[in-house]
């Protein structure tokens, strides 16, 4: 099994299919290098396949009027993007931007279609991804809406928490400016309520790498 089918074999998309299966898949995709701050498509863009990260990060974001940038999601390896304007013949609703060097998989739309006619199993696979990265984004509009900056990363780290294994500390997967736009928020509100934090002796920011002192106090957030 080749490195490309080995991110295959342990996403979500893919996950249980047998190996002939990844074969038929391996077989269509292309893979594509790309570079740190590097577009991979801008809202409005024909989607003429979805992609998969092998190696770094792409950040999806939508910008308003007045140029303020709202990531919608972070992206790690395994992970697909894009795929749903494929299948309903819409253009990409966001952009994409990788957030360091880093390397793709690009499924075509045409081969992919016929793979998942001729492998229900793809089909079951992406509804199953589909589903939970709904409830994703119903979770992160419940934040941005409902509320306070200081809740949003409190649910962010106790998030981090739960995804690291560990209830002592995280460690951020993107730097601070990033996480405050994920958090629809400013950096300078999110330094003052990180400092805040430390005040109130509920976590230590030491970096990228944030110490829970008082996980109590952090999920009453």
């Amino acid at each position: 099994m080749n490195n490309a089918q080995k991110i295959l074999a342990g996403s979500h998309l893919f996950a249980g299919i047998p190996e002939s299966q990844l074969d038929e898949v391996t077989a269509i995709i292309r893979i594509k290098n790309v570079a740190r701050g590097e577009t991979i498509f801008f809202e409005g863009d024909e989607a003429t396949g979805f992609y998969m990260v092998a190696e770094g990060k792409i950040k999806i974001f939508k910008t308003s009027i007045e140029g303020r940038e709202q990531i919608l999601h972070i992206f790690g390896t395994g992970e697909p993007f894009g795929e749903v304007p494929v299948f309903h013949g819409q253009p990409f609703p966001a952009n994409a931007v990788a957030l360091s060097k880093g390397k793709l998989l690009f499924f075509p739309r045409s081969e992919f279609t016929a793979l998942v006619h001729a492998n229900p199993s793809i089909a079951l696979n992406m509804l199953a991804m589909l589903s939970l990265r709904l409830r994703r984004f119903a979770t992160q509009i419940e934040h941005l809406s409902l509320k306070e900056v200081p809740g949003r990363l409190a649910s962010h780290l106790l998030y981090l928490s739960e995804e690291q294994g560990r209830t002592d500390q995280v460690t951020l997967d993107i730097p601070k400016g990033q996480l405050a736009s994920l958090l629809g928020t400013s950096p300078e509100t999110l330094s003052r309520i990180f400092a805040k934090m430390s005040e109130d002796n509920i976590l230590r920011v030491q970096g990228k790498v944030i110490e829970i002192i008082d996980l109590d106090r952090l999920e009453e957030l």
